[in-house]
């Protein structure tokens, strides 16, 4: 595979799934550019892993910005736009969506204030899943992704299954696969494919942030079939293989990354004696 052109593009790079993407295609020789969202107390993390990327002779360009501002994300087409420029020949291989920012609230309580208003409920589809779309939109727009391009969003088993406060983000989820099934259609006669990851439990910083966090690693590690839970390298892995030209029609799927663990019924294991 000649990658010496080709870069990678990641939403939500600095952290989880979309750090052990971009380290995982630096040491293929992809080169990176990443958006982010992190205080100056966490630029000291995103500085390291830049420097780590480059050590691969790639190179390695970070956007720190709230990627679902609009105009914010026409700032980073511009600069993307400049990058490829330098590069006669170059484009996007893959775009990844693996932003996780969200509000974890229940749709209904006694206490209007408690439960999610419409602002909340808004940002956690436009982050998680809209912005997909209008990242998509952009970088095909602008001839940043040609044949043999790949869109890849992650998904979870939330999509399908609510836990108390996930509502929001379980809508986001089931909205990331709906739409990575439409952008499949749309964009197949351009010889690119999208497709959904839905990972298996992954401790990542979006992981701590879920009431109960504990309670689902521990459900996992019981029903997952290797009896650990799923790492973010398991995925970038799986990402890898998805840009090879021998994966080109997987389209319009959801992959299931997790081990085997959403095949087992939860409510055997409690049963049973997995010895």
């Amino acid at each position: 595979m000649n990658t010496k052109n080709d870069f990678i593009l990641i939403l939500g790079a600095s952290s989880g799934f979309g750090k052990a993407a971009a380290l995982c295609f630096a040491a293929k020789g992809f080169h990176i550019l990443g958006v982010h969202l992190d205080r100056a107390a966490g630029m000291k993390s995103v500085d390291d892993l830049r420097v780590e990327l480059e050590s691969f002779g790639v190179r390695a360009v970070f956007y720190n910005v709230n990627a679902a501002d609009s105009e914010k994300r026409t700032e980073v087409m511009a600069n993307i736009g400049k990058e490829l420029s330098e590069k006669p020949g170059s484009s996007i291989r893959l775009m990844l969506h693996s932003l996780a920012f969200g509000t974890l609230k229940p749709f209904i309580t006694d206490v209007p204030a408690d439960s999610i208003n419409q602002k909340s409920l808004e940002m956690t589809l436009d982050v998680m899943a809209n912005s997909l779309v209008y990242y998509a939109q952009d970088i095909i727009r602008n001839g940043y992704m040609g044949s043999g391009g790949r869109i890849v969003g992650l998904t979870s088993a939330g999509s399908t299954r609510v836990l108390p406060m996930y509502g929001a983000v379980s809508a986001a989820k089931a909205a990331m696969e709906s739409y990575c099934r439409q952008l499949a259609m749309e964009l197949a006669p351009l010889n690119i494919t999208a497709n959904a990851i839905r990972a298996g439990v992954t401790f990542t910083p979006a992981l701590s942030k879920i009431p109960g966090s504990d309670r689902i690693m521990e459900n996992a590690l019981m029903r997952n079939p290797n009896h650990r839970l799923t790492t973010p390298e398991d995925v970038a892995k799986v990402l890898t293989l998805l840009v090879t030209e021998e994966a080109q029609w997987i389209n319009g799927e959801v992959l299931g990354v997790d081990g085997g663990e959403d095949a087992v019924d939860l409510t055997w294991w409690k049963q049973a004696d997995p010895s």
